[in-house]
This record gives C-alpha cells, sequence and structure tokens, in this order.
C-alpha cells in the first residue's frame, strides 16, 4: 500500500524553524517528483516547494524563496521541507504529494498539482505570538 506520513508541524512563534518529514511507504521516491503544498482557511491550495527524487532539481514558491529549503534522503524514503523565518501568513495545512516524473516536470507538478497521485493526510502549520 502506497503512504506518504507527514510530521514536524505544530506552533511556531513569528521568525522561528520548523522542519516537516514525509516518510514514503509502500514504494520508492526514485523517479517520483515529490512536493510540499498547503493550504490555509479560505484559500486555494498552493505548491509551496518540489523536488525529483532523481537528480535533486528544485522548485519554490516566490513566497518561500530563501526561507524554505527541501531535500530528500532516497536511502530513508524521506523528504524534509525546513522552513526558516516562519511567518503569520505560512499558517496552513501543510501537505506532502507524489507523482511519479522526471526533473523537468518538478515546475509543473508544483504549480499545477497534476500528476501527483498519492497524497498524506497533512500537517497543521501554525505561525503565532
Amino acid at each position: 500500500q502506497l503512504q506518504l506520513v507527514e510530521s514536524g508541524g505544530g506552533l511556531v512563534q513569528p521568525g522561528g524553524p520548523l522542519r516537516l518529514s514525509c516518510a514514503a511507504s509502500g514504494f520508492t521516491l526514485v523517479h517520483f517528483v515529490i512536493g510540499w503544498f498547503r493550504q490555509a482557511p479560505g484559500k486555494d491550495r498552493e505548491g509551496v516547494s518540489c523536488i525529483s527524487s532523481s537528480d535533486g532539481t528544485t522548485y519554490y514558491a516566490d513566497s518561500v524563496k530563501g526561507r524554505f529549503t527541501i531535500s530528500r534522503d532516497n536511502a530513508k524514503n524521506t523528504v524534509y521541507l525546513q522552513m526558516d523565518s516562519l511567518k503569520p501568513e505560512d499558517t496552513a495545512h501543510y501537505f506532502c504529494a507524489a507523482g511519479y516524473g522526471a526533473s523537468t516536470s518538478v515546475h509543473v507538478k508544483c504549480l499545477t498539482s497534476r500528476g501527483m497521485d498519492y497524497w498524506g493526510k497533512g500537517t497543521l502549520v501554525t505561525v503565532s505570538q
């Protein structure tokens, strides 16, 4: 059974860091694009950052560039999202997703979520005093 399980969400003060993890089971991440998406109340889902597990090609939304870093550990079948300098507007449910595809599809998959066939249940990140 293919599964993605997120962890690491919680409450953090503005300016603080948080690291999210996405552990995959039932399949290996190699040859997949893995991404983090978020959805805040009343807002559309947004692609935050994606990475190709084959060659490490990455994509970042403009809103998180310079603050968030995505990485993968293929041996652990896990993808991470290091979030620094968090802002209240980063508050959202964060979801991990995976879609089979080449590194050339990272950008499109992150912008549209098309082809991201497997989704985790999400983890809540709250940035507040």
